[in-house]
């Protein structure tokens, strides 16, 4: 193996010959040149630890230069001189390290399908396939700085409580990439990028809205513009106050209408007993039971439930005038329309299946609306009074 000051001019002169071969540097010990048959070169560091030789690559000549190269050559050199890092080791464990895509992989069989229920596998998931995977690539999980969070997170900043949620997957697979020994204890590159501000929005629908939205049910139905089973599904969203996967996941053996309640096997907080009116049992017992489907909302495969409701929604909205109401604010529409009949937080909050006082009182402030009619009422008539 001979020597020579590696320049660009000195490395450019080498030949290429029938097999590979090393230059080594002459002022720094250890930094060299393989020239492969092919005519490529590339710079490496050779030292030897615990008795072994050890080589690792530093980069390709061109794309890296000589001098870039012999910097990087001395701070690896004087690393292992130092009786610091090992390079190799190091190189060694970056080849071992998972990927992103196979971390997450990991992380939606092992902790998302066996810990969280239905409709959290759903957003985890889709956090996953949708914005994480795509993002980050092939990338090695010990790679991930804050930096590559933090431009992850703004990418979606137009919609912060999207970008929260993705925020919030990705910081639950750094922690278990800890625990799984795939990433450094406390090295979580999510814990230095702060959620977005996010508005609580809390939508709900006029009697005059609710009289639209009902003109374009009946249309929708009566066209079949619409399944009537989506029609149904979003009328019972309004009766009842219950949440979409709630009324998706419905099933026949669930419902106790001669008692006038539903006992659901699982929701967002547990087992749960929803109480219904009669206008909720009259919608039912005109709602067919499909022969081999155990689901009140039957969807287009054979036993299988209704999974898209947003589509139909949208149209129906669009027909209605009600461009900005979510499916949500249904829940939020029957939660005022207690208030307006002078019900208590505390029973909106059984009804609406609340595990936590502070939950129902986000609605405390639709109460005062019965309170402003009555206001107005009284205004109007002494006003009155007052022109004569």
């Amino acid at each position: 193996m001979a020597k020579e000051k590696l320049t660009m001019r000195a490395v450019n002169r080498l030949e290429p010959a029938t097999k590979d071969y090393i230059v080594f540097d002459d002022e720094l010990p250890g930094f060299g040149v393989r020239v492969m048959p092919s005519g490529r070169r590339f710079y490496l560091v050779q030292y030897r630890r615990h008795g072994r030789t050890r080589r690792v690559m530093i980069g390709q000549h061109g794309p890296v230069t000589a001098e870039l190269a012999r910097r990087e050559a001395n701070r690896m050199l004087g690393a292992v001189r130092g009786g610091g890092d090992d390079p190799a080791a190091l190189r060694d464990l970056a080849r071992q390290a998972a990927t992103i895509p196979e971390l997450s992989e990991r992380f939606l069989k092992e902790h998302v399908m066996m810990r969280c229920k239905a409709s959290t596998q759903h957003e985890y998931k889709r956090a996953v396939e949708l914005f994480i995977n795509p993002f980050f690539g092939k990338q090695k999980v010990r790679t991930i700085t804050s930096a590559d969070v933090a431009e992850l997170h703004g990418r979606y900043s137009h919609t912060p409580y999207q970008s929260n949620r993705v925020l919030g997957v990705l910081s639950k697979m750094m922690n278990l990439a800890e625990v799984w020994g795939i990433r450094d204890r406390r090295t979580n590159p999510c814990d230095d990028v702060r959620p977005f501000p996010e508005r609580k929005r809390e939508r709900f629908l006029s009697i005059e809205e609710i009289e639209r939205l009902g003109t374009a049910l009946t249309e929708a139905e009566r066209s079949g513009s619409e399944s009537r089973f989506a029609v149904a599904a979003f009328r019972l969203l309004l009766l009842t106050g219950c949440r979409l996967r709630e009324i998706q996941t419905l099933k026949w053996s669930y419902l106790d209408l001669s008692a006038g309640r539903f006992r659901l096997p699982d929701s967002k907080t547990g087992p749960k007993t929803v109480h219904v009116g009669d206008a909720v049992i009259d919608l039912l017992r005109k709602l067919p039971e499909v022969e081999g489907n155990p689901y009140v909302i039957v969807g287009k495969l054979p036993g299988a439930h209704l999974t898209d409701l947003q589509h139909p929604w949208r149209r129906i909205r669009k027909t209605a005038g009600l461009d900005d109401v979510r499916i949500h604010d249904l829940r939020h529409t029957f939660a005022s329309g207690g208030l307006v009949v002078g019900e208590g937080l505390s029973m909106i909050g059984k009804l609406l299946g609340h595990t936590q006082v502070q939950t129902t009182a986000r609605y405390a402030h639709l109460a005062d609306h019965p309170i402003r009619e009555a206001a107005t009422r009284i205004a109007s008539r002494l006003s009155a009074a007052l022109g004569r």
